[in-house]
């Protein structure tokens, strides 16, 4: 049975698609346009009541039952409790790719996503408080991963989900004004994530 993935060419809709590789689940793409208020759509928001990207319908859910998950640290748990993969079944482990997979969802994520909203405000009286006060916060952030990741391949010891959440918006580090050159575990770790042929085929494929 294939996974329907719900999504636009974001960061989080990105890592769901990421996830979906690295698991290998097949899984087909239904863009959401969310700048044509798509995700605003009656049968859109069966599946997502927050009119938010991505989620899923997976046709072999529980009991063999049809499912619908909406946001995406979310969806990525579901997905690694019914492959068994990229969630440690050792509790200190499964608590620590826990811990970083909501740190993404809480804080790395909505404050560059800040960013990228402020970077598009016109009026520069507008735009300055906000643009200062997310930015300094981004690379607060970018600093605690590259503390994390210093003599670490992954963020919770093998490869877990929380390394797909995080590499969703790494991947726009660049949009973030970020140089990672100034964090080089973060580099390291996500040039050797991008490398990877799943990673790669996550963010290849066509989601607009």
């Amino acid at each position: 049975m294939t996974i329907a993935l719900y999504t636009w060419n974001t960061p989080n809709g990105r890592k769901i698609s990421v996830a979906l590789e690295e698991m290998g689940l097949p899984y087909s793409v239904h863009p959401v346009d969310i700048g044509k208020g798509r995700q605003f759509e009656p049968a859109f928001l069966e599946i997502s009541p927050n009119n938010r990207i991505p989620a899923i319908v997976d046709s072999d859910g529980p009991a063999g039952q049809p499912i619908s998950v909406f946001e995406s640290g979310a969806i990525l748990i579901y997905l690694a409790e019914k492959t068994g993969r990229f969630l440690p079944s050792d509790p200190r482990e499964r608590v620590q790719a826990l811990e970083w997979l909501m740190w993404q969802v809480g804080g790395f994520g909505p404050m560059p996503g800040q960013v990228h909203h402020f970077l598009g405000v016109s009026d520069p009286q507008d735009q300055r408080y906000g643009l200062e006060r997310y930015s300094k916060e981004t690379h607060r952030l970018y600093g605690v991963m590259d503390k994390r990741l210093a003599g670490r391949a992954f963020f919770a010891g093998d490869l877990s989900i929380a390394d797909f959440a995080v590499v969703g918006w790494a991947w726009r580090h660049e949009r973030h004004r970020v140089d990672l050159a100034a964090y080089p575990n973060v580099r390291r770790w996500y040039e050797s994530m991008m490398a990877r042929p799943a990673v790669r085929r996550g963010f290849e494929v066509a989601m607009s």
